[in-house]
């Protein structure tokens, strides 16, 4: 599959900081790529040097195989979508959508059928003769969708464009975006620092962390087999567990715990007697009244509806958390003693 986008070297400092560090990148065309990280991690300024808005300290930027490094904003076949809509408040929503056409130069009917086909994408198709603020937000953020969409650019770039909604209809339009990306088969370039969002709407994900990306694979790859610990703790609920490594073979460790021995895969090397903190997801823990594992002392029981979280102290006074299925026999708390087990192989080990 070709490349719809390519960075290479890309850097870009303010001063003294360094916004984003030689980052290599690559879009593929139709792909939902998200950019994922913390504030100041470097994501939303990448989205900005690719969509001309930022200039490169060094790199190349390359659009379809040929660079856009000399090529203002609005001739990169980009197309925009921000977190707070930037509709024309005085334009009906269709003469918001028209407007890229317009600029364009395209003919009248042209412009009313893409208008037309537009609307009707976003599930709007009957809202053309209102103003924005005759709008729900989330019909504004569909509104800044058609616009984005209407002139069939080669690349689309968003923003957080979800983040001032509430949580219950940003859910309902990350399932909208991901539909409007299949049905038009458009090569997207997201930018979030919602994990869940990611998770949810992605092809792949980057993994931003102080300017470089951390780790960059499908959601479940980086859920699964995080390659670093910041990956771990960011991607999902995770439990770390303190220790030392006793051995290391064939891509598996043993550590000592204060609570016990346990073992975990590993991804980058670990001397023997380093210390280690290992990486356990609490979905993947198994709680138990006896038998191996970890020894702690379950405190607390938490209902959820379609799960239980256990809260679990440990030797070292760390604590775990597990989730098992409510279907699932329920296990008393009152301060009794527990153990904790893992299958090796959704454990990983990180050196500290």
């Amino acid at each position: 599959m070709a490349n719809v986008l390519e960075l290479g070297g890309v850097s870009k400092r303010y001063d003294a900081v360094v916004a984003v560090d030689t980052l290599d990148l690559s879009l593929r065309t139709g792909e939902f790529l998200t950019l994922l990280g913390p504030s100041g991690s470097g994501k939303t300024t990448t989205l900005m040097m690719v969509a001309g808005l930022q200039q490169p300290d060094t790199g190349t930027i390359t659009l379809n195989g040929a660079s856009v490094a000399r090529l203002p904003p609005y001739r990169r076949d980009i197309g925009m979508v921000f977190q707070h809509y930037a509709l024309f408040p005085h334009m009906t929503v269709r003469r918001n959508v028209a407007f890229p056409l317009e600029m364009r130069g395209v003919g009248k009917a042209e412009i009313a059928r893409l208008v037309d086909d537009a609307l009707a994408l976003v599930k709007l198709p009957d809202h053309g003769d209102r103003l924005p603020r005759q709008l729900s937000g989330g019909q504004q953020q569909r509104v800044a969708l058609a616009r984005a969409l209407v002139y069939r650019p080669a690349l689309l770039l968003m923003d957080e464009p979800l983040g001032a909604l509430d949580k219950k209809l940003r859910e309902q339009l990350q399932l909208e975006i991901k539909r409007v990306h299949r049905e038009r088969d458009i090569s997207v370039l997201y930018v979030t620092h919602d994990q869940e969002e990611a998770l949810t709407m992605s092809d792949r994900i980057a993994v931003f962390n102080h300017g470089r990306i951390e780790q960059i694979g499908t959601p479940e790859e980086l859920y699964d087999r995080p390659a670093t610990r910041f990956v771990a703790g960011f991607i999902g609920d995770t439990n770390f567990i303190a220790g030392r490594a006793l051995a290391v073979a064939d891509g598996n460790c043993e550590i000592e715990t204060a609570g016990g021995r346990v073992r975990a895969t590993v991804r980058q090397p670990i001397a023997v007697g380093a210390s280690v903190s290992v990486a356990v997801r609490p979905e993947r823990m198994v709680l138990s009244a006896t038998g191996e594992g970890l020894s702690g002392t379950l405190t607390d029981v938490i209902f959820l509806g379609t799960a239980r979280k256990y809260v679990v102290r440990l030797a070292d006074g760390s604590e775990c958390v597990v989730l098992r299925q409510v279907s699932d026999p329920p296990v008393e708390s009152g301060n009794s003693t527990v153990r904790l087990s893992w299958q090796t192989r959704h454990a990983t080990a990180f050196g500290i």
